[in-house]
Order: structure tokens, then sequence, then C-alpha cells
């Protein structure tokens, strides 16, 4: 019975010490993977596309707002921070998207590009030297207005999406609280924390994809209310060419009303939140009101119009006399 119990207290005891080592392996591996080490930049970046350094005053919210899901991290540093250095903190961060390093340099912008996109031959290497340089052409115009210069490098970005430099998709964050919750549960419960941290662990995971597909979500919707609001203003500059520029009868009441309510509702369109969805569906409704009251106006003739209908009647008239 001795031996017997000798062998499986040395069983018990060569198991549970692997199975701390392999604990201990995994906890280490999670925490290093969650960014434990990770510098301020890659910090943010790991889930976010924007990173402003202190002191810098940019509306980052809305920053992010203009990259949306985009495969696209934009860094914005001070003035003369290491650009190049700045960048590299973002390899492991920004995996897999194409990182844009700029900084006010006098009358322009300071840009440092880098692709974060795997690279297997010359060909991958030829094309993450073309993101780099074309990414950052034409903001030098907007060095007061950072928010109009991100547009710009937006535009840069769908361009090498179309021409197929960039690979076209969605940028995907993985959650790292779960791997944080690993590490602990791994040294503590081995075997029933180990089990229930996957559980958690599978459960985050699903409401990350969930949250991003929301996100996803409100950037359509607020990209559709963005174009319908677009289309509406070239409706209004169409009847502007008609009756803007008029007075007298010709200067249309119901054109005057269809303008200021729009001036009214861009101020709404501009300052809503993607993600209030009811308040987009509702402007969205109010952008479809307007396009149609625009449509009915187009359609009726001016004062001028009438004038000339009547003296073509007048003539007719005359001329069969």
């Amino acid at each position: 019975m001795s031996t017997l119990r000798r062998l499986l207290a040395d069983l018990i005891g060569t198991t549970f010490v692997g199975a701390v080592l392999a604990c201990l392996v995994l906890a280490g591996w999670a925490l290093w993977s969650g960014g434990i080490l990770d510098g301020p930049i890659a910090r943010e970046v790991r889930a976010s596309s924007v990173y402003v350094a202190p002191g810098i005053d940019l509306d980052r919210p809305a920053a992010e707002r203009i990259i949306g899901n985009r495969r696209l991290v934009v860094l914005l540093m001070a003035s003369g921070d290491d650009l190049r250095a700045a960048c590299a903190q973002t390899t492991r961060a920004a995996s897999g998207t194409l990182v844009l390093a700029v900084s006010r340099a006098g009358p322009e912008w300071d840009t440092y590009g880098c692709s974060r996109f795997p690279q297997r031959d010359n060909r991958d290497l030829g094309r993450a030297m073309v993101m780099e340089t074309t990414i950052s052409r034409g903001i030098d115009a907007f060095v007061d207005q950072p928010l109009e210069a991100l547009k710009v490098v937006t535009l840069n970005y769908d361009l090498l999406v179309r021409a197929g430099t960039v690979p076209d998709g969605a940028r995907t964050v993985s959650p790292s609280l779960p791997r944080y919750l690993l590490a602990g549960a791994a040294v503590g419960g081995v075997v029933t924390g180990a089990t229930v941290l996957w559980l958690i662990g599978r459960r985050a995971g699903r409401l990350a994809d969930a949250r991003q597909a929301r996100r996803a979500g409100y950037a359509d919707g607020r990209a559709a209310l963005t174009a319908a609001t677009a289309a509406l203003a070239q409706q209004i500059v169409d009847l502007d060419q008609r009756f803007g520029g008029r007075s007298g009868a010709d200067a249309r009441p119901a054109y005057l009303r269809l303008a200021s309510d729009y001036t009214q509702l861009l101020d709404e369109v501009t300052a809503v939140p993607a993600t209030d969805e009811t308040a987009v569906r509702r402007l969205r409704g109010q952008v479809d009101t307007l396009s149609r009251r625009a449509s009915r106006l187009a359609d009726e003739p001016t004062a001028r119009d009438r004038r000339l209908g009547r003296d073509r009647r007048r003539g007719g008239s005359r001329s069969r006399r």
C-alpha cells in the first residue's frame, strides 16, 4: 500500500507541476500577445485607427468616423517627433493595415508611411512601396485642417483599393481582455479555471464580432445619409440656377423655403453621430422628403416659362388670323 501511495503521489505531483508550468507558459504568452509590453502608440492603435500625440488638438471621434473600418491607421505626432520610430511601434499592434505617421513641419506635413501587410515576394514589396508613397499625396493643402487632410488620406486609400494595390476588406480587431483573463485564471484554476475562461473568451469573441458588425452597420448608415444629402445638395444647386438668382415673381417661395430647410437639416446631419441609428434614420427620412419637394419644384414651370408659353399662344393666334 505504501508503495502504491508513493506512486500515486509522484504521479499527481508530476502532473500538477507540469500543469502549473504549462499554465505559466500560457500566462506569459497571453500577457505578451495581449500587449503588456506595448508602448503608448501600440496600445492605442491595437483597437483604434487614430493615435493623437499629447498636446495635439484633434477631434478624435470625428477622425475615427472618417476612417471607418478601413485597414488604415493614422498617427498624428507632434512637430519634431521621429515618425519612422513611431511607425515601427505599430509592427504587431496594427498588423494587416497601412500606417501613416504625420506631423506639422512648417507650412506642410511631414509624413512617413509603412505597410503592415504580409510581404512574401518582390511583388508584395513593390506594392508596399506604392502604398507608402501614395497614401499621403495632396494633404499639404490642408496643413491647418487635419480632418480635411484625413479625408484626403482616406480618398487615397480607396483609390489604392480600387487599383488592387491594397487588399479589400474591413479591419478586424481581436479583443485582448480575454487573454488577460486567461493568464490570471490559468495559474489559479488549472483545469476548472481554464475551462471557465475558455467559455468567457468565446463569449467575448462573439460580442466583439457583434460589436464590429454594429460598427460596420453604423458606418453604412452614415455613408447612405451622406450620399443622400449630397444628392439633395445637387438638386438645390440645379434649382438655384432657375430660381436663386431671380427676383419678383420668379423668386419662388417654395424654393426659398426648401433652401432654408436644407440649411437647417445640413447642420443636424453634420452633428449627428453615426452610432445614433434613430437619429440617422430620422434625418434620412427628412432628406428624402426634401428631395421629393425639390423634384416637384423642378417639374413646375417658372414665371418666365409661363410668359413664353403665353407669347407662343398669342403668336399662334395672330398667325391664324
